[in-house]
């Protein structure tokens, strides 16, 4: 069972220890159920998204035992977060269109959760400026969470082997955007938003992306996956403390306390630090191993 569990991982070393010991595990099993049922990847994302707006909604009311359930229900979601991934992996269904759904359903869920906010500190009588701060605050969250998507592929690729910035990069999605006719509506839409997503993602990030371009030019040796390795494995911890898992720690805290508007100024500040920092580590280590690809 465990063998299986761990086959359904992205990499052990790109998890989070909350993912490890509580949502793969829950994760795996759900999958499991779900693939008994015929569901599709995409569909368990769906799911995940409409109970994540529910809770969103019942973060709305001024009542703990409504925000407790939202809090259960988010957490649920997020195991179905866990799970459609681990489906598709366990199914080998991964897919680019699974992907998109999946991004997807991560932004709407977070999306509920700034709107029910915000109107919560309205309707208690604060000012409509409020807007202005979850507007900023859900600014960072979409950047933050792009970086760390893209950081993590570049990990699982150039120090596991595995073809995630390929899979993932501007180029690859231009060709099937290009293949995709407006017939499939709203495929073709999904793909014009991810082509934008992934474009965006290698302008933040441009010696990535020389890395990669690099690697495709001259190749890649075992020798220079372990100098990845070695550079950027100390900076996963710092992806995963920008990932799904501790803002949902401190959103619960805060709601607990009952002062949610926290979780913005916390987002706009506390997280924007790490992401800048990160960041900057980030890029120093790809410009050493450009160096190193280009010396070879």
């Amino acid at each position: 069972m465990t063998a299986a569990i761990e086959a359904s991982y992205k990499a052990r070393e790109v998890e989070s220890w909350t993912d490890l010991y509580f949502y793969r595990p829950i994760g795996f099993q759900l999958a499991r159920g779900f693939a008994a049922l015929g569901f599709t990847p995409s569909m368990v994302s769906m799911l995940g998204a409409v109970l994540g707006v529910l809770a969103g909604h019942l973060y709305f009311y001024r009542d703990l035992r409504l925000n407790v359930c939202g809090m259960a229900l988010h957490v649920l979601t997020n195991a179905l977060d866990n799970a459609d991934g681990q489906l598709a992996r366990l199914t080998n269904r991964g897919s680019l269109q699974g992907a998109i759904v999946d991004g997807c359903a991560d932004y709407i869920v977070f999306g509920s959760v700034y709107l029910h906010l915000s109107l919560r500190y309205l309707a208690e009588g604060g000012s409509a400026a409020i807007w202005l701060l979850a507007v900023a605050a859900g600014l960072s969250h979409m950047m933050q969470s792009m970086m760390i998507d893209y950081y993590r592929n570049g990990y699982l690729q150039f120090a596991l082997g595995k073809r995630s910035l390929d899979q993932n990069s501007s180029e690859h999605v231009a060709m099937e955007y290009a293949r995709t006719r407006w017939g499939t509506f709203w495929r073709k839409l999904g793909l014009r938003n991810y082509l934008n997503y992934t474009r965006q993602q290698e302008r933040l990030a441009p010696s990535l992306l020389r890395l990669r371009q690099a690697a495709l030019e001259l190749g890649w040796s075992t020798e220079l996956a372990s100098a990845y390795r070695s550079l950027c494995l100390p900076l996963v911890k710092w992806c995963n403390g920008l990932a799904t898992n501790p803002r949902m720690v401190i959103l619960f805290a805060v709601l607990l306390l009952g002062r949610p508007i926290w979780y913005f100024w916390i987002e706009v500040t506390l997280f924007n630090l790490v992401f800048f920092y990160l960041r900057s580590r980030q890029a120093e280590a790809f410009r050493t191993l450009l160096a190193q690809a280009e010396r070879r």
